[in-house]
């Protein structure tokens, strides 16, 4: 038999707001999209066209013939290595710091705080050294290799880490089951749903990080889509379907990672929430 679910002004009221917040959020997405296949015309147009009446593939086949694709490469390659590493990096360093018990935890856990709150802007010119030192300027390891060092990422799988209930570990301990077995077959599977929100969080960071991929990628065959797409902008100002469907094609990625870990992201958030 089927819960009866009552209906009351509060829900009704709240499903209102959450669909206008939806339409307003979406919206300039459904422009996006709907602008790119669109003529310059059409787009143009002092009245505007809610629905394109003729669409056309004719921006993405002139995005094409710039370096479109090699740009979303980069920088799709630049993400994934970003946010595997970065998951990889920190929750191993995550559970450290919240399980183990070493001279100058604290402290250390204290830096990464302090990391926390110091802006990217600050560093940029020692990083932008470092990476000249190192002969990485101008190449996608100049980008990821200082996002893998997020100082959030370990912060937030340092806090799921403290869900691990410490009986797990000693019996694991005394079954004679090693660290690299018990982070693989015990940690991991408990902290899965930190790691997915980290996922999204890192990969996010990383495409959206303008402003460092400007400072330290200069070749045009190395340049993200982001940075392609201002270059489009610069050079082709008026011509607007073809900058939409350049950053159409940006959004893809974006959605994909967010549905493919949008179940563990849910559950990170609902963790984090009942631990308070």
């Amino acid at each position: 038999m089927m819960k009866k679910i009552k209906i009351t002004p509060y829900k009704v009221i709240s499903a209102i707001v959450l669909i206008v917040l939806a339409f307003f959020f979406l919206f300039p997405l459904y422009w996006i999209l709907t602008g790119s296949v669109k003529t310059a015309s059409v787009i143009n147009d002092a009245v505007p066209q809610w629905f394109p009446l003729s669409p056309t593939m004719d921006n993405y086949e002139r995005l094409l013939d710039n370096p479109a694709l090699l740009w979303l490469f980069n920088s799709v390659a630049m993400a994934v290595l970003s946010m595997v590493l970065t998951c990889v990096t920190a929750s191993m360093a995550g559970y450290v710091l919240a399980k183990k018990r070493f001279v100058g935890r604290k402290v250390l856990f204290g830096i990464f705080i302090c990391a926390m709150a110091l802006p990217k802007q600050v560093i940029l010119i020692p990083l932008l050294r470092e990476m000249s030192f190192l002969n990485l300027h101008d190449s996608m390891w100049a980008v990821i290799l200082p996002t893998v060092g997020w100082p959030f990422g370990v912060f937030l799988m340092k806090q799921f880490s403290e869900n691990i209930p410490g009986e797990l570990l000693e019996a694991a301990k005394i079954d004679g089951a090693g660290e690299v077995r018990t982070f693989t077959e015990i940690v991991l599977p408990i902290i899965k749903p930190g790691i997915g929100a980290l996922a999204i969080f890192t990969f996010i960071n990383c495409w959206n990080d303008y402003f460092l991929q400007l400072i330290m990628l200069n070749s045009r065959s190395k340049l993200t889509i982001s940075l392609g797409i201002a270059k489009l902008q610069a050079e082709m100002s008026t011509d607007f379907g073809l900058i939409m469907a350049g950053a159409a094609l940006a959004a893809i990625p974006i959605i994909t990672v967010f549905l493919a870990f949008q179940k563990y992201f849910t559950k990170g958030i609902t963790m984090g929430a009942v631990k308070g």
